[in-house]
């Protein structure tokens, strides 16, 4: 068995490797050698007492001049407090409850210790709660001191069942356990070449120091090539991938000179912008290839990514094919197939009655559609006189069928799971090429982006006659004026002749408060965990239809409406019909009405930064400027501000993803494991180290062409095999 490989159970005892097991996935010595610690903590410079610092670490020599015991809640807890003195001046120490108890026994008057922790206030007394220390013995001189004081502590992360320091014993124990025969048959997934190269340390050296550093420099040394072994395993597998990727067989996709494509292209009223035409290049260049298109199209909100994606679908039609484009939510398929069929005119009823020779059929196909409206559709798809279908997840069931499926579109493809995808993707003869769209890009598209997943084309113009939005935040609980003006400049709006969106983070009525939805990145965004539950659609609605918007023309819109009345609500508010549309976040995509220029999100920092700039693209449409509120009772300074003032900051998509990455962290990038379980990237992250990504790539590309099945790199597939584990090793295959 190999020095990593291990069970823990042999080297810790049954006891602690069941709770690493259990609690963090942690089963081998290799496993616990890579938990690396989060953090360090320097113990410090040795400080007198006098001139202690507050709200820092430190480390102080001093004697116990006074132990003793007390009660609090009525002799329901105990608290133990120690006065530490070394003559310059005084300073507590606090214990509580099983630890007062513990330590009681151990720090006795007259003892000398050395003691460490951060420096905090409590009744104007300066003191140390739950300090580390260690006691010295009457021959400790002053060598154990310069040892103690001078030592960089690992922080490990942990959880309720195991401590850090307890972790940190456990990788004592292994280190300890490991003989130097053992440590040279680690096996290094980096080749011998691009260690010596890049200057990396090998990998046992690496090891020790991260968890046992002496000096800063070496957290530096080993975290860079521990980088490398994320960045570069990974690199080779998503070399792999591409390169089985180019060996599969296609249908070259390609348009007529005089087809439909060219026939919709001299439609349009508008040129293309310089981006969209570039892109839509690059688009082509991988249709006419005979190997899968994987694309990922990145746009600005408003940039103009449907259009694209449309001109790519009629290419596919032109050349024989079907396009397949598939949305999240029914009001979003429902929008993109009207926005389709109104952008081709008579393009879109191909075989009809006044439908145009070149054209094709563009069918929808969702959940909810009647019974005959289905049948006609999955016919037309069968048949092949659909040439587009735009749908939900009603397009992966398995009686549709398709003709010949020569191009999917995944709209904001982080909705969708790998399978969802890939079992969409499987309806074709071959392989169809694929496409995934997203606006702002979230961590994890960011984190496949960076890491090369897939070819990677940018929207970031946005067309000509796109209005800029002014974005505010609206202290709702600090400055109540302000919201009373929110809602004024909400009628104002509707006095020019404008319409506005209330967004509320859920619906209501039946819906329990305690259990409502918030997104992902709201829940971790949550500052206080005793909130009032979120606001509600049906409340704000009806608030402020008699209210401060008394008079307007206000209606609702969420998810658990019924189809028909939803496309109904939608219909009449893009006519004009509706001054104010209160919803959720059904809106957030997709939705596009010109004349809507004003929006009031509530309970802003119940989102995260991706989906407020995806709510806030849909004002500022057409020719009148946009207004985004973002109202809140976050306090002041506190991480939602902070996100929400960066959404205020900037109208850059790409610079909040960004900035939403580095709160968020990027989860699995290989494949659906979120916060909560083993992330491939434990050294690594995405928007820090995309110099080692880029290097990376460029390594493992040249090594993987010259070597596909790693012949010559046996612990190098060895590694693949453990970050690549069957689950992943699919969601590589489907992509």
């Amino acid at each position: 068995m190999a020095a990593l490989d291990e069970p823990l159970r042999k080297v810790v005892g049954d006891r602690t490797a069941k709770v690493l097991a259990d609690h963090l996935d942690l089963h081998t010595t290799g496993d616990l050698l890579h938990h690396y610690p989060r953090r360090y903590a320097e113990r410090g410079e040795l400080t007198r007492l006098a001139d202690l610092p507050l709200d820092e670490h430190v480390t102080v020599v001093a004697q116990v001049a006074k132990a003793e015991k007390k009660t609090y809640n009525r002799g329901a807890g105990v608290r133990l407090e120690v006065v530490v003195t070394d003559g310059s001046g005084s300073l507590q120490l606090v214990f509580f409850n099983k630890a007062a108890h513990f330590h009681h026994t151990k720090l006795v008057p007259g003892r000398r210790g050395m003691f460490a922790g951060k420096v905090t206030v409590f009744n104007r007394v300066r003191q140390l709660a739950h300090p580390d220390y260690q006691l010295l013995d009457a021959e400790d001189g002053e060598e154990a001191v310069d040892a103690f004081a001078g030592r960089l502590l690992p922080l490990y992360p942990a959880c309720k069942q195991i401590a850090s320091w307890q972790i940190a014993q456990a990788v004592d124990v292994v280190l300890d356990s490991l003989t130097g025969t053992e440590w040279a048959g680690v096996a290094d997934p980096l080749p011998a070449r691009l260690r010596a190269d890049r200057g990396l340390a090998p990998l046992p050296e690496a090891l020790l120091k991260v968890h046992r550093p002496a000096t800063r420099a070496d957290i530096a040394d080993a975290r860079e090539r521990l980088k490398w072994d994320e960045a570069f395993v990974l690199q080779v597998a998503l070399a792999r991938r591409r390169a089985d990727d180019a060996a599969r067989p296609a249908v070259a996709r390609r348009p007529k000179d005089d087809g439909l494509l060219t026939a919709f292209d001299a439609r349009l009223p508008f040129t293309l912008t310089e981006g969209q035409t570039k892109v839509s290049a690059e688009i082509f260049a991988d249709l006419a290839a005979e190997h899968p298109m994987h694309r990922l199209l990145q746009g600005e909100v408003g940039s103009g990514k449907t259009l694209v994606a449309l001109r790519a679908m009629l290419a596919v039609v032109d050349s024989g094919g079907q396009a397949a484009m598939l949305a999240p939510t029914e009001v979003l398929a429902q929008q993109h197939h009207r926005s389709i069929t109104e952008m081709m005119g008579d393009l879109a009823e191909g075989g009809m009655l006044g439908g145009a020779d070149v054209g094709t059929k563009v069918v929808l196909l969702t959940g909810s559609m009647g019974a005959a409206a289905r049948r006609q559709a999955l016919l037309d798809l069968v048949s092949g006189d659909a040439g587009i279908v735009v749908g939900t997840h009603a397009l992966i069931e398995d009686k549709v069928t398709f003709h010949d499926l020569g191009l999917v579109v995944v709209d904001e493809q982080h909705r969708f799971g790998v399978e969802q995808r890939d079992a969409l993707r499987g309806k074709g003869n071959r392989p169809p090429h694929l496409l995934v769209m997203t606006a702002t890009p979230i961590p994890r598209t960011v984190a496949m982006t960076v890491f090369g997943d897939l070819e990677t084309s940018v929207l970031d113009q946005l067309p000509a006659g796109r209005s800029p939005i002014a974005t505010h935040v609206v202290p709702a609980k600090d400055k109540p004026h302000f919201l009373t003006r929110a809602w004024e400049r909400v009628r104002e709006e509707v006095a020019a002749g404008h319409q506005g969106y209330v967004v509320c983070p859920r619906i209501g009525d039946e819906e329990e408060p305690a259990k409502a939805k918030e997104t992902k990145e709201g829940k971790e965004a949550a500052d206080d965990a005793e909130r009032r539950p979120p606001l509600a659609v049906l409340d704000v609605a009806e608030q402020l239809a008699t209210g401060p918007l008394a008079g307007l023309r206000v209606e609702v819109l969420h998810g658990r409406m019924q189809p028909e009345a939803k496309d109904d609500v939608m219909r009449r508010f893009a006519a004009g019909q509706v001054d104010v549309l209160v919803a959720t976040t059904v809106i957030e995509v997709g939705v596009n009405v010109p004349n809507a220029t004003a929006m009031v999100i509530m309970d802003a920092d119940r989102f995260g930064v991706s989906q407020l700039h995806q709510l806030r693209g849909r004002v500022g449409r057409g020719a009148a400027a946009g207004l985004c509120l973002l109202v809140t009772e976050a306090p002041e300074v506190s991480p939602a501000r902070t996100r929400l003032d960066a959404v205020a900051a900037t109208l850059d998509g790409f610079e909040l993803s960004r900035i939403d990455l580095e709160q968020r962290r990027e989860g699995d990038v290989l494949g659906q494991a979120q916060s909560g379980t083993r992330s491939s990237l434990r050294m690594l992250t995405v928007i820090a180290d995309e110099d080692i990504i880029a290097a990376a790539r460029e390594e493992a590309t040249a090594l993987v062409a010259a070597d596909p099945s790693l012949a010559g790199h046996p612990e190098l597939r060895s590694a693949l095999d453990s970050l690549v584990d069957a689950s992943r090793e699919d969601y590589l295959e489907k992509g």
